[in-house]
């Protein structure tokens, strides 16, 4: 398709999954043009404008050849994989299955389950379920928007953890951006698409958790939410949604005995915050890198040792501070994008303010007490 007659200049990347056009468009079709209009119309990929100071600009996308072909039955194990260990985890949450303190049991296979297995096991789809449908509302928010600007990337890994019960029986999921992202916005579009959809999810899943929960007096320093294991009792640690929400349906009451349910939805708006911590690649990684490209090593760095210095209140903060330094391979900073120059839309600017807000509401100091 042409569209030079709509054009005063234009320029082409040629990407292995996709084809770039930033071009400048003629003060004429900048409207735009019925004529422009109606070609974008048939324009074979997806499009969006740019307001720059020399001019208007599209910036269009169309790709290129056929798409790889998914190890679809992979992804389809992990998933089931992880719904098998969450379950469990959950099982033992619910008392069906019995809680033994080595990590170790069921890999070895000296668990002691119970005579009736599948029935025992099944009780703890009630946790797994939710669960997994946050983490997958995540990454699928993710998957989707970069599906929309033509980037190859790949489905969902599950990652399953068969360490029960000291684990949650995974340790979440994630996807493969295979491509170089054009420009900022493109970049903070992803980026934030992942917290906001499994944070739709999770809230709601916290509530009817909560709905599901019981008040208790209180006894000496366990109060706030408590969630039963075995013999264990973990206290877990308030967000500004958590607090918002149990003092909204229980008002001062001193402890709250957690549903399964509910420990699924706290989990989700943990791994929201884990994920929007502006720091390497994570997602507030890819949104800091968007608003603010030249200052993200700095603000990255700061907040990294903001994580290990949190590791004297909960010892798990030294843990993912390690982890994220791992992944990273030791690069807290973020590659560039195919055009660092491209101004950010004000809409993608209010949206990096939205996501900061989302991290200071679910930001978690100690989020959990043994």
């Amino acid at each position: 398709m042409d569209l030079s007659p709509f054009l005063l200049a234009w320029r082409t990347a040629t990407l292995p999954d996709r084809e770039v056009i930033d071009a400048l468009v003629h003060p004429a079709h900048v409207e735009p043009s019925p004529e422009l209009a109606a070609a974008l119309q048939r324009w074979p990929g997806t499009y969006y404008w740019s307001d720059e100071p020399e001019g208007r600009h599209l910036v269009l996308t169309r790709p290129l050849g056929r798409r790889r072909r998914e190890a679809w039955a992979l992804h389809l194990l992990l998933v089931a994989a992880t719904l098998f260990t969450t379950t469990f985890v959950g099982a033992v949450f619910h008392g069906a299955i019995p809680f033994d303190p080595n990590p170790l049991a069921l890999v070895l296979g000296t668990y002691p389950f119970p005579p009736d297995f599948v029935r025992a096991w099944a009780t703890g789809l009630s946790f797994s379920a939710p669960l997994v449908a946050i983490l997958l509302c995540h990454e699928l928010g993710h998957y989707l928007t970069a599906r929309h600007y033509q980037l190859d990337v790949s489905p969902p890994y599950f990652i399953p953890v068969p360490l029960v019960p000291w684990s949650i029986g995974t340790m979440g999921a994630f996807i493969r951006l295979r491509t170089v992202v054009s420009d900022r916005r493109q970049l903070l579009d992803v980026g934030v698409a992942g917290p906001i959809a499994g944070l739709l999810v999770a809230v709601p899943v916290l509530w009817l958790g909560l709905r599901l929960s019981h008040a208790l007096p209180g006894q000496g320093s366990e109060t706030g939410m408590l969630l039963a294991f075995g013999s264990e009792t973990a206290g877990l640690g308030d967000s500004l949604i958590t607090l918002a929400l149990r003092r909204l349906l229980f008002g001062a009451a001193p402890a709250i005995l957690l549903h399964p349910v509910a420990f699924a939805g706290w989990l989700g708006v943990f791994v929201t915050m884990l994920n929007l911590l502006p720091i390497s690649q994570l997602d507030g990684g890819h949104i800091l890198y968007s608003a603010l490209p030249r200052w993200h090593r700095r603000v990255a760095l700061g907040f990294w040792v903001l994580v290990v210095a949190l590791g004297a209140l909960w010892k798990g903060w030294l843990l993912w501070g390690g982890l994220v330094l791992l992944l990273s391979r030791g690069r807290l900073g973020h590659p560039p994008v195919l055009d660092g120059q491209r101004p950010l839309p004000r809409s993608r600017s209010r949206l990096a303010w939205a996501a900061l807000l989302l991290f200071l509401v679910t930001f978690t100091p100690v989020p959990f007490r043994l």
